[in-house]
């Protein structure tokens, strides 16, 4: 049987990835903010954003097309 240092030298490494892609993120996320020149919605702001369709409208007021 493998002792832990596999394990242990997988873990670290995909924690370093993790961070890379966190890091990326937020580079990406600045980069986005300075160009629009407004920060970005966070939270349930973000959510409901990106949640609506091109038309403008959330899956709710889609399959509930009655309470509108």
């Amino acid at each position: 049987m493998p002792d832990g240092d596999a394990g242990d030298a997988a873990q670290r490494q995909g924690a370093e990835s993790a961070q890379g892609l966190r890091e990326s993120a937020e580079n990406e996320e600045r980069r986005v903010e300075n160009q629009k020149g407004s920060p970005l919605a966070k939270g349930e702001e973000r959510f409901d954003e990106r949640s609506r369709s091109s038309d403008g409208r959330s899956a709710g007021e889609k399959q509930n097309p009655g309470d509108l």
